[in-house]
């Protein structure tokens, strides 16, 4: 549970709160009446942010008050930000930070789809071998619906993963 001080708008956490009142002896379960009488109130979770996978998640931010309680706020991350040039990192604006991050999300979905593919590929090994007792002209044509799972419309992120014959 997590608890606002009225006096300064910190929030913190139930155990914080009770060290933070250590000549004080509570309950095992905090009432939002004691809170009120300590100056405090209690942080109800607030819904969840609406996000658009696989790019955003929701994250925390902060606490709001919405019709005299206090919940946690949430939003769709990341955010991004207009960034002046250092030393280390040169300038850039937050539509090119999104697009670095987008292209690296997508990246590392491609990878792990490719490596899915390479497993699926030498688990059908064996059916290309001289004496192997299946089909193999259909087995050949399963292995390329494998191979070509990286030329799909929906690549990286919606993959139609071809059925064994």
């Amino acid at each position: 549970m997590q608890i606002r001080i009225q006096s300064t708008g910190a929030v913190v956490y139930e155990a914080e709160f009770r060290a933070m009142h250590p000549n004080t002896s509570f309950p095992p379960q905090l009432t939002t009446e004691m809170l009120a009488s300590m100056g405090a109130d209690p942080v109800l979770e607030g819904p969840q942010a609406t996000t658009v996978a696989p790019y955003q998640y929701s994250q925390r931010s902060g606490v709001e008050q919405v019709g005299g309680q206090w919940f946690t706020k949430y939003i769709a991350g990341p955010v991004f930000t207009d960034r002046a040039a250092t030393d280390d990192q040169p300038a850039a604006t937050a539509a090119e930070q999104e697009a670095a991050y987008k292209a690296s999300k997508d990246a590392a979905q491609a990878t792990a789809v490719r490596a899915t593919r390479t497993k699926l590929l030498a688990d059908t090994d064996w059916t290309q071998v001289a004496d192997a007792p299946v089909d193999k002209a259909a087995w050949a044509t399963h292995r390329q619906a494998l191979r070509d799972v990286t030329a799909q419309a929906g690549f990286p992120w919606t993959i139609t993963w071809p059925e064994q014959p």
